[in-house]
């Protein structure tokens, strides 16, 4: 366990923020830090109430600010600053070092980190290997952008306890010493790009959790995926294992499906998992999700027959094509947490054999929908847009065979696709989009269309909730 020393900045005040100045506290004088000053451009009531508790700790805090003045050894950055914001350019003037809040907890704990990144699939993928660890008895806790801030994790974890780390690009792109035991990349497309600058520095930022692993680590990489797939003999070459995880394609150590099995090749053949229909996720890609998962717990020292039975309890989570209910013969689907284009096609392919009506919309983040469309386009009996992004969207459906209904908000939306679906359809909620238009998060946008859906079921008299 390490402490930071000297000047130290934080810079931003929300969740993991708050987390990691309460930690700095803590620790103020001695051998950790000789000042704490934590600076925020906002300047709202619960800002103002954080920034009460941590002046009593200590802590000198601005809010509402434009610069950053003073000099400073080390700074621990929020992952919601982007690199071309002018408060983050100042802090990288002033400071010595930058750090993400993920990077200090790490140097703060004593665990064993796996940590488990990707365009999509990593909150899922986090999740079902926590429980595949709980089940297979070795304690863990699941943190990062799910669960506790890391840094409060980190902070009372003992070397016993397994840290299951879901990590962003945003995290990722100011890590040093970062060094899990296992790490899982999933797959890279194009998100986030108003964050990064270009896919290729999205890319680069995700594979920095590779940087530190050696030959006593174990990395796995969905080679389905051509983004991850050309880090595969990249990080094989720097020494450290590498588990291929493909649904189509057997590899040496890998992780594959054979007679609709899942499955683990090991020297004297295939270690037999569960069965792809005894899974209660549904997709393709959570297939691989769950391939991705067992190989990663197995890695890290569970049992294979604990894995086998705990990959057929995991549950759906919330917001991930998550079933909210049926209404008429129609079943409704929640999978708000799909904010790029990837997700949603994705999600479509857990309803192959099944008309869908695809509700898409919210704020774009740079991306195109040409590919959604083509997808959309044999598969969805009508497509309602919604939103700040629907005329984005709605240029990316031209010329494309399908219908497409336009709405102003959700609830609008959701009205739209009641009246498209028919008995035996599914309204999946995925919207290629960030929510910030009308929403505070995914998980709000989520939240409201299950509460909607709950009030249709309600007042329908010939539906059930489910």
């Amino acid at each position: 366990m390490e402490r930071l020393s000297g000047r130290i900045l934080v810079l931003g005040l929300g969740m993991s923020g708050d987390a990691a100045a309460r930690s700095l506290a803590c620790d103020m004088g001695a051998d950790g830090a000789t000042s704490i000053t934590v600076i925020d451009s906002g300047d709202t009531p619960m800002l103002r109430g954080r920034a009460e508790a941590l002046e009593q700790m200590g802590v000198r805090v601005l809010l509402g600010a434009t610069d950053v003045e003073g000099e400073y050894d080390i700074c621990v950055t929020s992952p919601g600053i982007p690199p071309h914001a002018a408060l983050m350019k100042a802090a990288v003037a002033a400071s010595t070092e930058i750090i993400s809040e993920i990077e200090f907890a790490f140097r703060r704990s004593s665990s064993p980190w796996i940590a488990v990144t990707g365009t999509n699939g990593k909150t899922t993928v986090t999740s079902l290997i926590d429980h595949l660890l709980r089940s297979a008895m070795i304690p863990a806790e699941t943190v990062g952008n799910i669960g506790r801030p890391a840094i409060q994790v980190a902070d009372m974890s003992s070397p016993g306890v397994a840290l299951v780390a879901e990590v962003s690009s945003f995290q990722l792109a100011n890590v040093d010493r970062f060094h899990p035991r296992v790490a899982v990349l999933l797959n890279i497309t194009p998100d986030h790009l108003d964050w990064h600058g270009s896919l290729c520095a999205y890319a680069r930022d995700k594979a920095r959790m590779f940087s530190r692993m050696d030959k006593d680590d174990t990395a796995v990489i969905d080679i389905d995926d051509p983004g991850s797939s050309v880090y595969a003999d990249e990080v094989e070459r720097s020494g450290v294992r590498v588990v291929r995880v493909s649904r189509e394609t057997s590899h040496p150590g890998g992780a594959t499906i054979r007679n609709g099995r899942l499955c683990i090749n090991r020297e004297g053949g295939d270690l037999e998992l569960c069965g792809v229909d005894d899974l209660r996720i549904r997709g393709a890609h959570n297939v691989s999700n769950a391939l991705a998962a067992a190989a990663a717990a197995i890695a890290f020292g569970a049992a294979p027959d604990a894995v086998s039975e705990a990959l057929t309890t995991f549950n759906p989570i919330p917001h991930r094509l998550e079933p909210v209910g049926e209404v008429a013969g129609v079943e409704y689907f929640n999978d708000s947490k799909a904010t790029n284009p990837d997700a949603v096609l994705k999600a479509l392919t857990a309803f192959s054999e099944r008309p869908v009506v695809l509700m898409l919309g919210g704020r774009n983040k740079g991306n195109r929908f040409n590919a959604v469309a083509e997808a959309a386009a044999p598969r969805c009996r009508c497509v309602v847009v919604f939103g700040e992004a629907a005329p984005e969207i709605l240029s990316g459906f031209e010329g494309v065979d399908v219908e497409v209904r336009s709405a102003a908000s959700m609830g609008e939306a959701l009205e739209e696709a009641r009246a498209c679906a028919h008995p035996g359809d599914a309204v999946v909620l995925s919207p290629a989009c960030a929510s910030f238009d009308e929403f505070d998060s995914y998980v709000q946008r989520g939240d409201v269309f299950r509460a909607a859906v709950a009030r249709l079921a309600a007042s329908n008299t010939g539906g059930a909730s489910s």
